[in-house]
């Protein structure tokens, strides 16, 4: 049997005005993000799924139990699919970032593989833990799996998959609520569907 899996992004937050940083914080799903896990767990109801991971994060979790709600079948939480460590980073707005550490944004950008805020990880690291912390599991795997990240962890996972340079990980969308569809066969992985939105395909 060969293994599918889908990899969803947890559903929307409470949106924050400015705009901030969000990493390793906890914040909660938003009634918007609810919906949309309600819309996957009626979507994917008849998808027979023999395992599910999630981050540990609130926001996955929460997830991925409206997501499974009225299976036998939980989220395992796991450590290493949460959100990028964005150190002394996460909360503040791009402009905060800028005015306390100047140049640091712009060097992030130049650099997005290996730049490190004060405190946090780069994009490699996050690639490094999430792949270590699901490529075991997925070695076993067969059939159906759920797996609900982030934006940040899914994107080098697929980047990961898919042999891409994180250079180019912000080329992939990543929306609240989205799914990415994977398929291994004897041949390696294949992208099926990415960033499908958690709304009905017009007829």
């Amino acid at each position: 049997m060969g293994l599918t899996v889908h990899l969803l992004r947890h559903g929307a937050v409470e949106p924050e005005t400015p705009w901030r940083f969000l990493g390793r914080r906890e914040v909660p799903l938003s009634a918007k993000g609810r919906a949309q896990a309600g819309f996957w767990r009626e979507a994917l109801a008849d998808i027979p799924f023999q395992a599910a991971w999630c981050s540990d994060l609130g926001r996955c979790r929460e997830t991925a139990s409206i997501v499974l709600a009225g299976r036998e079948i939980t989220a395992e939480p796991l450590p290493g699919l949460g959100e990028i460590d964005l150190g002394l980073w996460d909360g503040l707005s791009r402009e905060e970032v800028r005015a306390r550490f100047p140049g640091q944004y712009e060097t992030r950008g130049r650099d997005l593989a290996a730049f490190r805020p004060p405190g946090g990880e780069s994009f490699q690291d996050l690639q490094e833990r999430a792949w270590a912390a699901l490529a075991p599991l997925l070695e076993r795997a067969s059939g159906h799996v759920l797996v609900i990240a982030h934006a940040g962890t899914n994107r080098v996972l697929l980047c990961r998959i898919l042999g891409m340079s994180l250079d180019h990980l912000f080329r992939l969308g990543q929306d609240s609520g989205c799914r990415n569809l994977l398929d291994w066969r004897s041949d390696g992985p294949r992208l099926l569907l990415l960033n499908q939105p958690p709304t009905p395909v017009p007829t």
